[in-house]
């Protein structure tokens, strides 16, 4: 009997361990779903004037809600999605009209994208481009179509290509594919850690018509304490000697007068070197 009482408890330990091991295994796939939905492309059919190649981003078209056309820059504010195979998104919605382009308004899927901006790498969001239907790295507020999770560089679909700009000047690009998590939000860019006061660095970046690096605008605001101090010093002793000098020889005014007007050249001068030495440094640097 004893035997056969050790022979039951053994079955019934063996027993709760397969249990165990089956409620572990359809707990992974469970898991495994829910992971491959949370990436598998969701789409929907759209119409389309033109031809709009795979891979494209694409925005709705304006006073429509069904057509979409290839983004730029000046439709990014209405970007919907990515152009995909209709046979890339188990979960679409379609329609049997004609003209039409699958879009992808979430998952994983390729974008075409270029390095017009900065090399495309994994976790930059992805924004409208100069070049039509194609996404770039977005360093400033817009509103992007999703993240990149790969290099552009490391692609194995990629190529050097060149384009235009509104000037007519000739860019030699970085152009290709690279996934991208397809979720279309606004992106705000956060500001630099810096040791200069955003209204400076502002003010810097509107006198110099550019971006500003920190060193150019210490030096400058040195010379312009520095000047400060020199101008109210002046004025200071100009002021106070015309005073004491008015009061001992009320009869010396033509001569204090003379003064003042020499001191206060003498200021202008120190002024309009401290303004040139300034643009100079804040455009030149």
């Amino acid at each position: 009997m004893g035997k056969i009482a050790d022979a039951r408890r053994a079955l019934h330990h063996h027993a709760h361990h397969i249990g165990l091991g089956v409620l572990l295994a359809l707990l992974m796939t469970l898991l495994g779903t829910i992971s491959t939905h949370a990436v598998t492309p969701i789409s929907q059919e759209f119409l389309s004037d033109k031809s709009i190649p795979l891979g494209s981003i694409v925005s709705l078209k304006k006073d429509t809600s069904d057509h979409v056309e290839a983004t730029t820059i000046a439709t990014a504010n209405t970007i919907l999605g990515v152009v995909i195979n209709a046979d890339s998104s188990p979960l679409s919605l379609s329609s049997s009209q004609t003209n039409q382009v699958q879009v992808a308004t979430s998952g994983i899927v390729p974008v075409l994208v270029s390095d017009i901006n900065g090399s495309v790498r994994a976790g930059d969001q992805i924004a409208a481009s100069p070049i039509t239907g194609v996404g770039m790295k977005a360093t400033d507020n817009a509103k992007v179509v999703g993240i990149a999770q790969g290099d552009l560089a490391s692609s194995s679909n990629h190529s050097q290509q060149t384009y235009n700009d509104k000037a007519g000047k000739k860019h030699a690009i970085l152009l290709g594919e690279v996934l991208v998590l397809v979720n279309v939000t606004y992106y705000f860019k956060q500001p630099d850690k810096t040791l200069i006061p955003p209204t400076v660095q502002n003010l810097a970046n509107a006198l110099a018509g550019k971006e500003v690096n920190a060193l150019p605008i210490l030096v400058s605001a040195a010379i312009f304490f520095i000047t400060l101090m020199i101008v109210v010093t002046l004025i200071y002793t100009m002021i106070h000697g015309s005073i004491i000098s008015v009061g001992r020889n009320p009869m010396s005014q033509a001569a204090i007068y003379r003064n003042l007007v020499q001191l206060s050249a003498l200021i202008v001068v120190i002024l309009a070197v401290a303004v040139i030495a300034i643009s100079v440094i804040l455009t030149r640097f």
